[in-house]
């Protein structure tokens, strides 16, 4: 779950602030040409399954088919930005994007400069070593270091964890290439999104086993939602709302998830 880079949301809430003193929409919402509210949608660039892009160069995932399904419900437009999820939020913060979908965890602190939609996912985090390797648990990484990935709220699930267990971490910017620092054997495990470590290794073909998983009900297990700028646009939270509850009520959101999640069903 993401939490990266809370310290740049925040450092940005002053322009935020200013935005909203100009009053108005966003200036990122356009209209097309039959007249309808077309939204700029900032998202992140590789969060598999939430989004990725395909060999075509489309974007694909949880978050792009929710996002589509919901717009449809609600009669609106939108251009996708996938820019990486920082600037996705620095984006939204500064007017140059109307919302955030990118697998975005919903925090005390984030709601400070966001408003958030109800949760639209909620994902455990986890660890992850090598499938042919000696680490089975938590206790194996003793006097090892371990891979986290920048912000999230898997690194802050294994940093609370280091003392416990004894062991260092070191920090990469995308999943990727965290991985790959496991399976190079310079980290003995990483710390993930369970959703995300499932899917790269069931359909990513990525050489790890998950050893330990956090509790739904841990601190660290927080919910995924999509986020507009601090008091800029209240419709736009709605229109996802209304349409969040609508293809959940038709089972449009059940086919969505089950397509990318697998279940124990």
């Amino acid at each position: 779950m993401k939490l990266r880079q809370i310290g740049t949301a925040i450092a940005g809430a002053a322009l935020a602030l200013s935005l909203v003193a100009c009053g108005g929409s966003p200036a990122a919402t356009g209209t097309s040409s039959n007249g309808s509210t077309v939204y700029k949608i900032a998202t992140d660039t590789t969060f598999a399954p939430f989004e990725y892009a395909e060999a075509n160069g489309n974007y694909a995932g949880i978050d792009i088919e929710l996002l589509d399904a919901i717009a449809k419900d609600q009669g609106f437009e939108y251009k996708l930005d996938p820019v990486g999820f920082d600037a996705a939020l620095q984006n939204v913060q500064s007017g140059q994007a109307d919302g955030v979908i990118a697998g975005m965890s919903i925090t005390d602190k984030r709601k400070q400069v966001f408003d958030f939609s109800e949760p639209y996912y909620n994902a455990t985090v986890c660890a992850a070593a090598k499938s042919d390797g000696d680490v089975k648990s938590l206790d194996d990484l003793r006097g090892k270091n371990v891979a986290i990935k920048t912000g999230t709220m898997s690194a802050s699930w294994a940093q609370s964890l280091a003392e416990q267990y004894g062991f260092t971490t070191t920090t990469f910017d995308t999943s990727d290439v965290m991985y790959q620092d496991v399976l190079a054997g310079n980290s003995v495990a990483c710390f993930e999104d369970t959703p995300v470590m499932s899917y790269a290794i069931t359909n990513g073909g990525v050489a790890l086993h998950i050893i330990a998983e956090s509790e739904e009900t841990s601190e660290f297990a927080a919910p995924y939602g999509f986020a507009v700028n601090k008091g800029t646009n209240p419709d736009l939270i709605k229109k996802f709302n209304d349409g969040l509850a609508n293809v959940k009520k038709d089972g449009t959101y059940d086919k969505i998830i089950s397509k990318y999640v697998k279940t124990n069903a």
